[in-house]
């Protein structure tokens, strides 16, 4: 199963030509050309995905794994390839630890109960940040409620940056496992995780990467930043929704018991002994979304086809220019100003709530999210409800951003 994927020439980055691969951005919304700026919500499909989609479902719509017919095959080596480009894209050392999951919540669940039924108790620490979406957040309490463990919180600094002399001091050894955001998808901050990552191993800790915001801006190499387990969702990276990625590291895979029974995950079954599947099929019980794998391996290649330096120059580029050009708007308050950040922008406007900032920019045909963002804790550190958050990908232009601070600039105006 462990296939090479065969390389496409790199394609230079035109944002012109980038931007006609997604047909969605020439609607208008509200009577306006539409502005997209919620891609680390969900990004938007280019017409490839959406192609890879429609053929599947026309020419190779069949059951994996299970039929000796020629149409079966098809979809299983589909299927499969799906996962390889995956293990490409993530540089894995096998397709064994590249687990199919429902999206990066899926995958965070699926670790906190696989490894945790199996190595932690009472009394035993599992280290979280400050800044975690609620997805890991959430799955830990569980478990930490099911074994006595006990959750600890790395703090964020006012900056927006993890308290790393904090994490020195809680990483003891009481603690058996980390989990920890690579990008915040609220501040936009970078996380130093092959730091973490290194120190955490020093005490034989074993870490999770929460890639959901980092699969999509950063070049991923789980062998390089030795993550113990990474996870991301698809309709992040420009596929679908519904499929995600879980890798982790064979030996502990291995070394847990699976996630669900079923289907697929099963070697043989008796009434007294059920035995389980090799990997990377012990954890994926059920028929999976076939058509999901083999579109997100459509959407992976096609951003391995792009200088993906080029990729990161842009979007730096226009994280800079819209900070600036927003900095020049009376009583903004930008929440996360870590040294090292991803295309992510959170803000405030003195006197406004988040909510009617977005409603007018609405108006304006510019999608920007507002609220918590899925990160409750992160807000009442900061002490507020939520804010307005403008998010960038690869499909955006400094004619987005202008038309950005245009609509923020006139929301302040009618506001205050």
């Amino acid at each position: 199963m462990d296939t090479t994927t065969e390389r496409t020439p790199i394609r230079p980055f035109e944002i012109t030509e980038i931007r006609r691969d997604f047909p969605i951005l020439f609607r208008e919304m509200n009577g306006k050309p539409m502005v997209f700026l919620d891609s680390a919500a969900s990004s938007q499909k280019p017409r490839v995905v959406m192609d890879a989609l429609v053929h599947y479902y026309e020419h190779l719509n069949a059951n994996v794994h299970r039929g000796v017919y020629k149409l079966s095959q098809e979809a299983t080596d589909a299927h499969e390839r799906g996962r390889e480009v995956t293990r490409d894209f993530i540089n894995a050392a096998s397709t064994k630890e590249v687990l199919f999951t429902r999206g990066t919540t899926e995958g965070i669940n699926l670790v906190a109960q696989c490894y945790g039924r199996q190595f932690i108790k009472a009394g035993d620490e599992i280290l979280i940040s400050g800044m975690e979406h609620h997805s890991n957040i959430v799955p830990w309490q569980m478990l930490a409620e099911q074994t006595g463990a006990v959750l600890k919180v790395i703090p964020v600094t006012e900056r927006g940056e993890l308290d790393m002399e904090a994490f020195d001091k809680l990483l003891t050894e009481r603690t058996r496992f980390v989990s920890i955001v690579h990008i915040s998808n609220t501040l936009g901050t970078i996380n130093p995780v092959k730091e973490i990552i290194d120190k955490a191993h020093a005490l034989d800790v074993p870490v999770l990467v929460d890639g959901a915001q980092s699969a999509q801006h950063l070049a991923i190499d789980v062998q390089a930043l030795d993550a113990d387990f990474f996870v991301f969702s698809g309709h992040k990276v420009f596929g679908p929704t519904g499929i995600g990625i879980l890798y982790g590291k064979e030996k502990w895979l291995e070394a847990m018991p699976p996630y669900q029974g079923g289907g697929e995950m099963i070697k043989t079954v008796t009434f007294e002994k059920t035995t389980y599947n090799e990997l990377p099929f012990k954890y994926e019980a059920g028929t999976p979304d076939i058509s999901g794998s083999v579109a997100l391996g459509v959407a992976l290649e096609y951003m391995q086809e792009i200088d993906h330096d080029a990729i990161q120059a842009h979007e730096q580029d226009l994280l800079q220019y819209a900070t600036e050009g927003l900095s020049q708007i009376e009583g903004i308050r930008f929440v996360g100003e870590a040294a090292r950040k991803a295309s992510v922008i959170s803000f405030l406007l003195e006197g406004a709530h988040p909510y009617d900032v977005g409603t007018l920019l609405d108006k304006l045909g510019i999608a920007v999210r507002t609220g918590h963002h899925c990160t409750q804790p992160l807000m009442d550190h900061y002490g507020i409800p939520g804010t307005v958050r403008a998010s960038f990908a690869l499909y955006n232009n400094r004619e987005d951003v202008d038309r950005l601070v245009a609509g923020v600039e006139r929301a302040a105006r009618m506001l205050r």
